[in-house]
């Protein structure tokens, strides 16, 4: 009797423990792909065919996938160049092999319209009969080209009790095409991915497959901001006070949700890609397993906009943002432009080097520049420089020379080149910081001792050009 009760409270304890826990079925529900084959999949980026890319990134996504994951696939405009209703079930959604998809989306030829609104009532039509959920993966470089809003299609769906997950990955779209994509997957309780080239339609392909109608509801949702705007930011929670991963995710310029069983958990966002803001932490954040909590993130840096000058003028330049203990922080080329970085709050030492301009100081650095959250620095620096056109002729031959600059006071080498016979290069210049600098000038090609030469020493000064054309 007393092992009848206990086996009867381990029963109810184990019954009650699965009712409060949310749980993914052990047995998948089917994922359907909605695969665009209009005629823009012939279009290009970094060289191959979008279709190209997108076959490519779809079958290697496919293979990541559970081995009983069911996976259907629907193509639109694979058939005809004008019809609308060019919407056809390649693969049915209780298929469970990987191959015949992927065999099925490399026999493709991009052809036809981009029906968004009839591509998803045909496929929310199979759903409705089969009685399944399932989660719909749309993928679309294009917005709808026929008679159709696919964000009312999937509200009257849902409004009709019909469970299904839909997720859209827009391929190479303008942000000013994406409204009504992102409207439908809000309204199909999913998310619009935004990818703009292969890597990025793999990192959203990678993701998407993961977020499925089985997936537990996100109790945690993250909002991230950046200058008062939706930013792409990745979000990282880790088990508080530890860096045990817990889940990630990325925003997508959107509400992201995590689901973190009831916990403290520490978040670390920062905006996607490269940069040289460190990612905000969020510690402490309590999550419940019965309702959503909400944090939203500002990612708000500093800014340093970054002006060089020659003579008053925007110039070429190598800039380098440092820690005043030498660590990189960032930077790059201005290309004779203003340059805006954005970097945490703090103190920097800030290095421009003039292109194509020699002399001591051709290089010029700013120390502790401080800056903070929401702030812009402007820094500036207008370089002074002279010009000095240097040659060698005999009669109206040009002369090929090579011609060395070494700084008068330090013997410090300065710049160097060669003049050819050619008009455009001898006499060659050199653009130079002010100051007084030795020149050797030697007849090139000859090396038995019959080269003809010349030393002597020039004063550069601001704004002046100074001219030695030899006469041999």
């Amino acid at each position: 009797m007393k092992q009848l009760l206990m086996l009867i409270c381990i029963f109810c304890f184990a019954f009650q423990t699965h009712a409060q826990t949310k749980q993914v079925p052990v047995v998948p529900s089917p994922i359907v792909f909605i695969y665009d084959a209009s005629g823009s999949m012939w279009g290009q980026i970094e060289g191959k065919t979008k279709m190209e890319i997108a076959s490519s990134v779809l079958s290697t996504s496919i293979e990541e996938l559970p081995e009983n994951q069911q996976i259907g696939l629907v193509a639109y405009g694979h058939r005809n160049k004008s019809d609308c209703r060019d919407v056809e079930t390649l693969v049915a959604m209780d298929n469970s092999s990987k191959d015949e998809v992927s065999s099925a989306v490399n026999a493709i030829k991009p052809l036809g319209k981009t029906p968004l609104a009839y591509s998803a009532t045909q496929v929310i039509d199979q759903l409705r009969a089969s009685k399944q959920k399932a989660t719909v993966i749309l993928l679309t470089d294009g917005v709808e080209t026929c008679d159709g809003n696919i964000c009312d299609i999937v509200k009257a769906a849902k409004e009709e009790g019909i469970d299904f997950k839909l997720h859209i990955v827009g391929f190479g779209l303008k942000d000013s095409d994406t409204a009504q994509l992102q409207c439908a997957a809000q309204a199909g309780d999913g998310n619009y991915y935004d990818a703009a080239d292969a890597d990025g339609l793999g990192d959203a392909m990678n993701e998407v497959v993961t977020q499925t109608v089985d997936e537990p509801e996100g109790n945690l949702g993250v909002y991230a901001l950046k200058n008062g705007e939706p930013v792409d930011a990745d979000v990282q929670a880790f088990m508080s006070g530890t860096k045990n991963k817990a889940d990630f995710a990325r925003s997508y310029k959107d509400t992201v949700y995590l689901f973190l069983p009831e916990e403290k958990y520490d978040l670390a966002v920062s905006p996607h890609g490269f940069g040289a803001v460190s990612p905000v932490m969020i510690k402490g954040v309590q999550t419940y397993n019965d309702s959503t909590t909400y944090k939203t993130v500002s990612l708000d840096g500093a800014k340093i906009n970054i002006i060089a000058k020659n003579n008053g003028e925007m110039w070429d330049s190598q800039i380098a943002v440092k820690t005043p203990e030498g660590e990189n922080i960032i930077g790059g080329r201005n290309y004779a432009e203003p340059e805006l970085y954005e970097v945490d709050a703090g103190t920097y030492n800030i290095t421009i080097l003039a292109r194509n301009v020699s002399g001591l100081e051709a290089t010029h650095t700013i120390e502790n520049v401080s800056v903070g959250v929401g702030e812009v620095t402007e820094v500036s620096h207008d370089f002074n420089t002279g010009i000095a056109l240097i040659g060698a002729k005999e009669g109206d031959t040009l002369i090929d020379c090579s011609v060395g600059i070494t700084d008068a006071a330090t013997g410090k080498d300065i710049a160097g080149a060669r003049t050819y016979k050619s008009e455009s290069s001898n006499p060659r210049k050199f653009i130079l910081t002010p100051g007084t600098y030795n020149v050797k000038l030697f007849e090139a090609g000859k090396y038995d001792g019959s080269a003809r030469g010349e030393e002597f020493t020039i004063e550069v000064k601001q704004g002046e050009t100074i001219t030695k054309m030899f006469e041999w």
